[in-house]
């Protein structure tokens, strides 16, 4: 088989996603769901490492995929210490910190390591993370918080951040780090980046639900009747943590993460299901606006990606708000394996260099 083939690995939680690209076309896309009571034996996450590379070996055995088509391995990036956005090669170092995260432990950790451990099977054959959650490219006066105990950090969806807006700038003839791009991505959690000349200047906080409510999360809340609530004595800290991530947003509100359930609630007429949804697109189209004031309205377009795009009610709810301070285009969904893949392209064609994680 001829051309140029990338094997990505893309852990979550209770699923393993695997695929093999060459020259960016998928040749095997494989979802392996995981029983949650198997991963429940293991007391780490990272404990899962055989369990999992086992598992993916036997789906590629199975399938015939030839080795011999395989050049790089790029695995997700998981909770490292804060880096620069970019492709990574998997080192020493790197595996340590997946291995004993500094931020906590999550299922993209292993992304690396199993990426690594096919590569040394593999001869000539380097393992890369690209762009994992914990990119930082903020402007020092974005970190400013308010008061010196506590500072904003970079959490967001930076894999597909950056691959719908190098993508988008692709197909517009120029060059990312070229362009001030706003990039909404609307999953279970929503982050708005502002991207300018390939950095990503600007961001609220994904991880701990800081922004916009999402499906699932709370976002920005009053902040008074918040720390009224921690102090009542009703709630222990992981109730209040649950609050914000996970039964939060249209969780809270309307009992559920489906933005196509909530939609339909919606066309049939449910008052309080539009008054919440259209609440939600406000508050992105909120972001939106304040983006652009840390690009100083020079902003050449607006990108909204994510699962929630693919909801035409919702986007365009959105776009009535922000339309005038760029043109909108919408990449509906988010393909994190095609992502990865481009990644490693970019390091096998030479189009950039893979970094060292120190």
């Amino acid at each position: 088989m001829e051309g140029i083939g990338i094997l990505a690995i893309n852990p979550g939680s209770t699923s393993t996603k695997i695929g093999v690209f060459v020259d960016l076309n998928p040749i095997f896309l494989k979802n392996i769901q995981h029983d949650p009571a198997e991963l429940s034996r293991f007391e780490k996450i990272t404990d899962q490492f055989q369990y999992r590379k086992d598992i993916i070996a036997h789906e590629l055995n199975e399938d015939a995929v030839p080795e011999s088509v395989v050049k790089a391995i790029v695995g997700r990036g998981g909770l490292l210490k804060p880096i620069e956005s970019g492709v990574f090669e998997v080192n020493e170092r790197m595996k340590e910190d997946l291995r004993n995260s500094p931020m906590g432990e999550h299922a993209s950790n292993l992304g690396g390591l199993i990426a690594d451990a096919f590569a040394q099977q593999l001869d000539g054959v380097k393992a890369y993370i690209a762009n994992p959650v914990v990119v930082d490219e903020l402007d020092d006066i974005a970190r400013i918080s308010g008061h010196p105990k506590f500072s904003r950090v970079s959490i967001f969806h930076a894999l597909n951040q950056k691959a719908v807006a190098r993508s988008h700038a692709k197909f517009v003839m120029r060059n990312y780090e070229d362009m001030n791009i706003i990039v909404a991505h609307l999953g279970g959690g929503i982050t708005v980046g502002a991207h300018r000349k390939g950095r990503v200047v600007d961001v609220n906080n994904g991880l701990d639900g800081e922004g916009p409510f999402s499906p699932e999360r709370s976002g920005t809340l009053p902040m008074g009747d918040l720390v009224r609530m921690c102090f009542s004595g009703k709630y222990s800290q992981k109730e209040i943590m649950k609050m914000i991530k996970g039964e939060g947003g249209l969780v809270g509100y309307l009992g559920t993460n489906s933005a196509y359930d909530v939609e339909q609630m919606v066309v049939k007429g449910d008052a309080h299901a539009r008054l919440i949804y259209e609440a939600m697109a406000y508050q992105v189209a909120k972001e939106i606006g304040a983006m652009s004031t840390v690009l100083k309205g020079d902003v050449d377009v607006i990108l909204i990606t994510g699962g929630v795009a693919h909801s035409k009610w919702f986007v365009n709810q959105i776009i009535e708000r922000v339309h005038k301070i760029a043109p909108v285009h919408v990449y509906p969904g988010e393909d994190e394996m095609k992502a990865l893949a481009m990644n490693g392209m970019r390091v096998l064609r030479g189009e950039t260099v893979a970094k060292i994680y120190s």
